[in-house]
């Protein structure tokens, strides 16, 4: 088992885990507690209360989080002709067809967005095997499978977050980062979990949303109550 920094455990003691804090008090917390020498990304996991065994109650989505993330993300576009120019215009770090599948599957993985027209998902539905277990597979729910592939950069680029539910039934997001304020921190959550709510699966029976932390990429994480 890894040994805690000192940092850690400084910042651990000044967060009760008996205590469920307002969201605006739990960004203030987290924003006063020792900090490592660059900017942590603020993250969000919501325990939801479903079976993550049945595929009619797994969620995945995307949503545009106002404020952005603070993040500059690599996205890649497959896509060819007015599209592929559509896409490159609007940002993305590379675009292609079969050639970027066949680079893909041969190890290259330095991006964190792909973006598919619907017309290549004969390509990119090889690298399944590849991109699934990294959770960057294409998919119509995220909004990364759509003929207006420009616009999914632009929108990606601008903030867009993906979210997808694990095994444990969570589901984990990017809420902006540390130097973020706290009234923008908030924002961002509000669109989140405005989004999330929206997507309730019909088959969950019962409590939708059991649990919600926030913290930092390297503090621990603070229970909040939604709407608080």
């Amino acid at each position: 088992m890894s040994k805690r920094s000192k940092r850690y455990r400084e910042a651990v003691t000044k967060v009760s885990r008996d205590e469920t804090y307002s969201s605006t008090a739990a960004f203030d917390l987290l924003k006063s507690l020792p900090a490592p020498k660059f900017d942590e990304t603020v993250e969000i996991v919501v325990r939801l209360g479903i079976d993550p065994r049945k595929s009619d109650q797994l969620v995945r989505g995307a949503v545009s989080l106002p404020k952005g993330t603070g993040r500059s993300v690599k996205v890649v576009v497959f896509a060819e002709g007015d599209k592929a120019e559509a896409a490159l215009a609007a940002g993305a770090d590379e675009v292609g067809s079969a050639e970027l599948a066949k680079k893909i599957q041969e190890g290259w993985m330095d991006f964190d967005i792909v973006i598919a027209s619907p017309d290549m998902m004969k390509h990119v539905g090889k690298l399944g095997k590849v991109l699934g277990p990294q959770g960057k597979m294409p998919s119509p729910k995220s909004g990364t499978v759509t003929p207006d592939v420009g616009q999914a950069v632009n929108d990606f680029k601008a903030g867009k977050v993906e979210f997808r539910t694990d095994a444990g039934g969570n589901v984990h997001a990017r809420l902006g980062k540390r130097s973020f304020s706290t009234e923008d921190l908030d924002a961002n959550l509000t669109a989140f979990m405005d989004h999330l709510m929206g997507m309730r699966p019909a088959a969950v029976k019962g409590t939708f949303v059991r649990r919600i932390s926030v913290s930092t990429s390297m503090g621990p994480g603070a229970f909040i109550s939604y709407g608080a």
